[in-house]
Parts: C-alpha cells; sequence; structure tokens
C-alpha cells in the first residue's frame, strides 16, 4: 500500500511515528510537504504537484495539517478527496474542528455536552453574557490554536474587557466559557481512531497553570476511562466526521464534559505516558480505509 503522510517535516514525532509504523507493516510511504503541492484543475480532472512534480496517486493519505497553514492544507485534503484517494479526517472535518466558535456551535446543537459558552464582537452586554456563565472567573479561547496557546483564565469582568478589546483590535474571534472549578489543573485526553478508543491519559498541570496541556508543562497519567468518558469521545469524534481524534474531557461530579475535539492531535504524549502504540491504530484504520471504494468529493 502506497501511504502519503501530510506534513511539513519527516522529523516531527507524530511524523516520524507514523512513517516507522507504515514501514513496519510492510508499506512504502512518502511524507508530503502541504506547502510544496501544487494543485491542477484541468478539464474536469484534478491532479496534485510535488516540488513540481507528478506524484505519484497514494492509496491513503494522513493529514497532519498545522495550524498555521489550514487554509491552504484544507484544500491539499479536499484535492485528494476529489482525486478519490480515502483521506483520514476529510477537509470538512478538519475545518470544523479547528475553528472553537463553530465547533462550540456544532457540539451545542447535537447535545453534546460541554461547558456553557457564549461568544461576540461588541463590548454591549458584556456583563449580561458573563453572568450567564456564572460571573468571573471565565475561561477565554481564541478561535483558532491549539496546545493551550491563548488560552486564558480571566478574574474580573475589567479584565474580560481589556482582553476583549486587544483580541478584536487583532481581527480575533474568540470564545468565553464558564470556568469548571472542580476540574482546575486537569483535563482528560481520549485518543480515538475508527469509532473506538485505543488510548487514554489524564493531563495533570504543574501548580502554577490552570491549564493541563502536556505542551505547557503538564504531566500525563494513563487513565482507564469509565464507560460514560469513552462513549463521549467516541461520540464527539463519530458527530465531527473524525477518523482519528484527540477528545479533550472534563472530569465533573455531574459526569463528563467535552472541551475540544482535535484533528490532528499529537502522538508523543499519548505514547509516552500510556505506551499504546498509536502509530500503528492510525495505520490500521489507513488499511482499511484504504480497501473501500471512495467516490470523488465534488460539493463543500
Amino acid at each position: 500500500m502506497r501511504v502519503a503522510i501530510l506534513s511539513r517535516s519527516r522529523f516531527i514525532y507524530s511524523t516520524r511515528r507514523l512513517i516507522e509504523a507504515a514501514k513496519e507493516r510492510g508499506h512504502d510511504v512518502t511524507v508530503v510537504n502541504t506547502l510544496a503541492c501544487a494543485l491542477v484543475m484541468v478539464d474536469g480532472n484534478f491532479a496534485l504537484l510535488h516540488h513540481g512534480q507528478p506524484l505519484e496517486r497514494p492509496d491513503v493519505v494522513i493529514p497532519r495539517i498545522g495550524t498555521s497553514i489550514t487554509e491552504y492544507g484544507l484544500s491539499v485534503v479536499k484535492q485528494f478527496e476529489l482525486m478519490g484517494v480515502p483521506v483520514l479526517n476529510n477537509h470538512r472535518a478538519i475545518s470544523l474542528s479547528r475553528d472553537k466558535l463553530r465547533a462550540a456551535q456544532f457540539m451545542a446543537s447535537v447535545d453534546l455536552p460541554t461547558p456553557p459558552t457564549v461568544a461576540l464582537r461588541d463590548p454591549a452586554g458584556l456583563e449580561g453574557l458573563v453572568a450567564q456563565l456564572g460571573g468571573p472567573p471565565v475561561i477565554v479561547k481564541p478561535a483558532r490554536g491549539t496546545q493551550g496557546v491563548g488560552v486564558m483564565l480571566m478574574e474580573s469582568v475589567e479584565s474580560i474587557r481589556a482582553i476583549s478589546e486587544t483580541m478584536w483590535g487583532l481581527g480575533q474571534n474568540f470564545i468565553m466559557q464558564k470556568f469548571v472549578s472542580e476540574a482546575r489543573g486537569r483535563d482528560v485526553r481520549a485518543f480515538v481512531v475508527g469509532g473506538r478508543v485505543v488510548a487514554a491519559m489524564r493531563r495533570i498541570s504543574d501548580e502554577s497553570d490552570f491549564r493541563a496541556n502536556i505542551h505547557r508543562g503538564g504531566r500525563g497519567q494513563q487513565l482507564t476511562l469509565p464507560r460514560a468518558y469513552s462513549q463521549l469521545a467516541v461520540r464527539a469524534s463519530t458527530k465531527m466526521g473524525l477518523e482519528v481524534a484527540g477528545v479533550d474531557l472534563l472530569e465533573t461530579r455531574l459526569g463528563p464534559l467535552l472541551l475540544e475535539v482535535n484533528s490532528s492531535p499529537g502522538l508523543e504524549g499519548i505514547e509516552r505516558y500510556t505506551g499504546v502504540n498509536v502509530a500503528t491504530a492510525i495505520l490500521k484504520r489507513a488499511e482499511d480505509l484504504s480497501r473501500r471504494k471512495v467516490r470523488p468529493d465534488i460539493t463543500g
């Protein structure tokens, strides 16, 4: 099987692990630099050049699209879909997961339990919206971002107003969410592949940070997910149309709350803290998808 991994570098941990897993399973693997792709649409035919040369049609594509290249990356993913190539995580699902505002709307619309959330682009009514979240402190998140970057805990309406004006001045959308104090400094990352949880860990921050992201200095511990948490993680990734997803959950007295669904979750932390070979689980799912007949996606 010919496997293409969309990634800007073969030396990134997650990309390297996927290469290793593909080779161990006897596949030919190519790392395709997303920004080195040229998209050809002529006379109703679709093709793709890589570094100016025609790319041999892969049997399956595994996207690893960084947030900084989301827009062009989505077009490259869609080009493969138009060429009839199976893709782990299609362009629509990736796009939805990358925008926290649209994702929050979607999750609420399909009755996935999430922290109370609001969004605005004008200071009018700010106090009332904060009150709907139970008052400060609240969490402020940029609409786009990963690894906890830009996520802030705001302790007063004045500080919320100040950061709001700054973000609006930079043309940035953001959401505000109720701060769930009982879950401060910890969350759960469930790694879902092909509609099942293949690994899970609890992430715990250091004492100085309310965020539990590993990239923000947090640590992980292996976790056997309770059934309710596993079911919610699978339901969230399935509803969003993701074959591979990192689902972040909060542990509360009333059960799990869904924080985010990541369409390009890193492998380093989950593999290190759980000992699970997640890369191989992804390759097995890629093999399953490559055996299916795929109709070109000509919409959206």
